[in-house]
């Protein structure tokens, strides 16, 4: 079978962002436009674009699915064609280099344009969210390191130097770490920026973006590298570079894991499927399939598995407020952000895996022919060993027979509008 190809903005042409400067002093560049060219990506394919197979490509489908329910997208496609834009500035050598460096993407504007864009998903609101007004207070935030006193005395060793800046972003400042993602808003810049309260992800980005201010003063006269914590307590902290350990390397995050690792954190907290404890949020989702394909709020209205009846009922009553802006428990997941987070990971080209789940989340809103588009090309990309993947890849074996199924079926046609209905039949709780 031919590959379904994905087209995604190509991270082969840098861009270099110069610096400019407001009122005297140096501002984050904007987000300038990126290469016209693209390349296709088969399943995580090579960066090159030799993907391999053919077809037409697969297209994302989240904002045209809204806009033909009548919800406009005009701030989420602004939100995400600058996150596409980062992207685009990531070359291989970029994608590879620490966060401490942090060259090519401006990772902290492609984090606002992630927060951007899943904020107009959900809030309904005509203004979008001012990505340039939180630019602007991490760059005062990160002048304050200076303004502020905290600036130690000129040849002060490094861990000297690194002390005061440590103290200035989590004492004087007052950033603390969130553990978990309960509380959505720990995992999205502008609201860290705000409340002073976020996940490590964003505790490192923001450290990140200080160095970075301090590098282009002239500083910085030695080599910083973050540490960043796998444990539920620890915050990151820089270190002398020249002093690390070879059991440093899986706590240096590079440009390119750091914007992984927070879209994943996004994919997982909005999740829809949940519940099951299967350790597989596609199986639960593909067990979910086996109550009727199409309409998340139908499959959750009779108990299954160890799932209550009252549990489905919070679980469609909390869709049904986040859907609309409202800040609630998330253990439930949010379609919305869910598929947003997806699409954002095949842009980033990294895990064929991310084919299967946006697969899975396509079928429930009824996206039949692109759901099997997209589970060809994860098809094709892997083969895997681990029992659990074995599962998985049988599962996808089952979600593809069905979607076979569907649209084999007399009377079915692509011209169907699936994710109107999706919408439709979701948009309230009872």
């Amino acid at each position: 079978m031919s590959c379904a190809a994905v087209w995604v903005p190509s991270p082969c042409s840098p861009s270099p962002v110069p610096p400019r400067h407001r009122r005297g002093r140096w501002r984050r560049g904007s987000a300038s436009s990126s290469s016209s060219s693209a390349f296709r990506a088969c399943a995580g394919g090579d960066a090159s674009g030799d993907g391999g197979g053919g077809g037409r490509p697969a297209r994302m489908v989240l904002h045209d699915s809204l806009e033909g329910a009548g919800v406009s997208t005009e701030h989420a496609r602004a939100a995400r064609e600058g996150f596409a834009k980062q992207v685009g500035r990531l070359t291989r050598l970029d994608a590879e280099t620490s966060i401490a460096i942090s060259r090519g993407a401006d990772l902290a504007r492609a984090a606002l344009c992630v927060a951007a864009e899943d904020d107009s998903l959900v809030s309904h609101s005509s203004v979008p969210l001012p990505v340039e007004a939180f630019v602007s207070r991490l760059d005062d935030l990160s002048t304050g390191f200076l303004a502020d006193g905290y600036l130690p005395p000129a040849g002060a060793p490094p861990q000297v130097f690194l002390d005061h800046l440590d103290r200035y972003l989590y004492v004087h400042k007052g950033f603390r770490r969130k553990n978990g993602s309960s509380d959505g808003r720990a995992i999205y810049l502008h609201s860290v920026l705000t409340c002073r309260l976020g996940t490590a992800l964003m505790l490192s980005l923001i450290y990140s973006e200080i160095l970075k201010m301090l590098r282009l003063y002239g500083l910085l006269e030695f080599n910083v590298e973050i540490f960043f914590p796998h444990d539920l307590n620890s915050l990151p902290r820089g270190y002398d570079k020249h002093k690390s350990k070879l059991g440093d390397e899986p706590h240096i995050m590079t440009s390119k894991s750091l914007l992984v690792e927070i879209l994943k954190t996004l994919k997982n907290t909005f999740w829809p499927f949940q519940s099951n404890q299967s350790g597989s949020f596609f199986l639960n989702a593909v067990s979910a399939n086996q109550h009727g394909p199409g309409n998340v709020g139908d499959n959750q209205t009779m108990p299954h598995g160890n799932i209550s009846t009252i549990e489905m009922a919070a679980a469609k009553a909390a869709q049904h407020r986040l859907m609309r802006g409202v800040w609630t428990n998330v253990r439930f997941g949010d379609m919305r952000r869910a598929l947003a987070a997806c699409e954002r990971l095949i842009l980033l080209n990294h895990d064929p895996r991310e084919l299967r789940d946006y697969a899975a989340l396509l079928y429930h809103c009824g996206y039949y022919e692109d759901c099997l588009q997209y589970l060809a090309s994860y098809q094709t990309a892997v083969h895997w060993n681990n029992p659990l993947e074995i599962m998985e890849d049988e599962a996808v074996n089952t979600l593809r027979a069905r979607v076979s199924l569907i649209l084999a079926e007399d009377g079915w046609s692509s011209r169907r509008s699936p994710a109107t209905s999706y919408w439709t039949k979701n948009s309230e709780p009872w």
